[in-house]
């Protein structure tokens, strides 16, 4: 098992024991409260079996560790730029499939939603192994054209598996390169925001799972290609299941623990934390992913409308919502986010993350919108030192430029508030 205990975690210097509270899911009994209670009650049935006659069996009680966090300045003077984004989301799952039409091999690799930065590396490695157990990519010698249809993160990550792999003559080419839905993304790897299909699940998992290796490489500095780009911060939610970790935990994360996170204005939370989660700084990683593949790849800014216009025997599709159009794939929707970078901030009280949903909606522009919280310590290049953190955010399935849903910043940053108790 991979240990990557946090080098920096801020607030484990601040943990001290504390009383849990009961979990309150509506009334309702729950497998997982069923099954503490039943263990419960039968270690108290050990301890009454074992004690003195007379002797008085007293309630046992569970401690939750206290992690104390500082809540980031959101009074307006330390808020940001706002940043709309349009995660490109394939209902039912992502399209990760190889196909031959006529001389020409697609690869496929599109329909992440906003889950694109927690499976790029593994999606990658996942789809160019596809191309070359068919026999029509098989054939395709290193040394022959390729192009890479996008240049957010699935793309860059496309061709940089392909370098890896000794492909020599790739070319990139996408309608645009700079300020794309990756380089805003907030930063948070885990499996958000995505359809999956449930027989394509353990596929989900091993690809997240690979992804994480490559970024807690990156994180410890033994990535040779990269610098910067990710580390290693703890990250809090309010449930196990919300996280969509579990499935890497014994593979490459250690178990999440249970804590009160007290943010020392009399507010406190019940959380779960995983000490090893990884935050993506996708800005940067951006950077370094072109700095690295500039002297290896082509790049050309051009928009493709079609693949038969493209003259090379392999292409692969990583055009995010670009894909729908070049597919004619109906079962992609664009799923707009909200996000607000800070400014101003005291950087090491950023050292964390933090992931809660709240309810589901409508929003003024009659669209369905499901709205949570986070805080990543996001820091955008070229800017101040003390400009560190951004808050989300929405998800507003079928959101588009025409419909901005600007009053969803306001009502944003109120939840964020009333989470962390600040009147």
């Amino acid at each position: 098992m991979t240990n990557n205990t946090p080098a920096n975690n801020s607030d484990s210097a601040h943990e001290v024991s504390a009383r849990a509270e009961p979990v309150k899911q509506s009334g309702l009994l729950t497998r997982r409260t069923l099954i503490a209670g039943g263990v419960a009650a039968a270690g108290a049935l050990v301890l009454a079996a074992c004690a003195p006659a007379g002797t008085p069996i007293l309630p046992t009680s569970t401690a939750r560790a206290v992690r104390k966090l500082t809540p980031p300045r959101l009074d307006t003077a330390y808020l940001g730029e706002e940043i709309l984004c349009y995660r490109p989301m394939r209902r039912g799952a992502p399209n990760m499939s190889v196909e031959t039409v006529g001389s020409q091999v697609i690869a496929h690799n599109y329909g992440h939603g906003g889950s694109g930065w927690t499976l790029a590396p593994g999606a990658a490695k996942y789809v160019v192994d596809l191309v070359e157990d068919t026999e029509g990519g098989a054939i395709v010698s290193k040394g022959e054209p390729v192009t890479v249809v996008g240049a957010g993160v699935i793309g860059l990550f496309t061709a940089y598996e392909l370098v890896q792999r000794g492909y020599s003559n790739v070319t990139v080419k996408a309608e645009q390169f700079e300020k794309l839905t990756s380089h805003n993304a907030a930063g948070l790897l885990a499996p958000v925001s995505m359809d999956n299909a449930p027989e394509f699940q353990a596929v989900i998992d091993q690809i997240g799972i690979d992804a994480y290796r490559f970024f807690a490489s990156v994180a410890q500095g033994e990535q040779p290609d990269f610098a910067a780009g990710a580390k290693i911060v703890p990250s809090y939610f309010e449930t196990r299941e919300e996280s969509g970790l579990e499935p890497y935990v014994g593979a490459v994360m250690e178990p999440a623990k249970d804590v009160v996170v007290d943010f020392g204005n009399g507010t406190t939370r019940d959380m779960v934390v995983y000490d090893d989660g990884i935050f993506i700084d996708t800005a940067v990683m951006m950077e370094e992913l072109r700095a690295h593949l500039d002297s290896r790849v082509t790049f050309v800014e051009e928009k493709v409308s079609s693949f038969a216009d493209l003259p090379t025997p392999l292409v692969f599709d990583c055009a995010g919502l670009g894909s729908g159009a070049l597919n004619d794939d109906a079962e992609m929707v664009s799923v707009q986010g909200h996000l607000v970078m800070l400014k101003d901030q005291v950087p090491a009280d950023m050292e964390y993350m933090i992931l809660v949903y709240f309810d589901e909606g409508v929003t003024e522009a009659n669209q369905k919108i499901k709205r949570s919280f986070y805080v990543m310590p996001k820091h955008l290049p070229e800017t101040g030192v003390n400009d560190v953190g951004v808050v989300g955010g929405t998800f507003v399935e079928g959101g588009t430029p025409d419909t901005p849903n600007r009053s969803e910043y306001a009502t944003m940053l109120q939840g964020a508030k009333d989470y962390y108790g600040i009147a």
